[in-house]
């Protein structure tokens, strides 16, 4: 099975931000072109992007993601409060 590589979201020459050209379906192979952005969420670490996923799946719930990742209520609530100001940062940046 192929190892599914990482989304690239900064250009490797100059480290500008990349967006996607091209979405091609790979039923049909429908092809649409343009200039679109990555969602926000998109632009985390994967470490966030797992963390959001578990909070969701927790039905955000503060309580069960602290049991579930074995670590205080008011860890996981700053780590939320993080991810929230970097999300906030990203799509002011992004807006400019």
């Amino acid at each position: 099975m192929a190892q599914i590589k990482a989304l690239p979201l900064h250009c490797p020459s100059c480290g500008g931000s990349l967006v996607v050209r091209r979405l091609r379906c790979q039923t049909c192979e429908t092809e649409v072109e343009g200039s679109y952005t990555f969602p926000a969420i998109v632009t985390l670490s994967k470490e966030d992007q797992e963390f959001v996923l578990e909070f969701i799946k927790a039905s955000g719930s503060l309580k069960e993601m602290a049991k579930i990742i074995g670590v205080s209520y008011p860890t996981v609530r700053n780590r939320l409060d993080e991810i929230i100001d970097n999300l906030k940062k990203r799509e002011t940046k992004a807006k400019d």
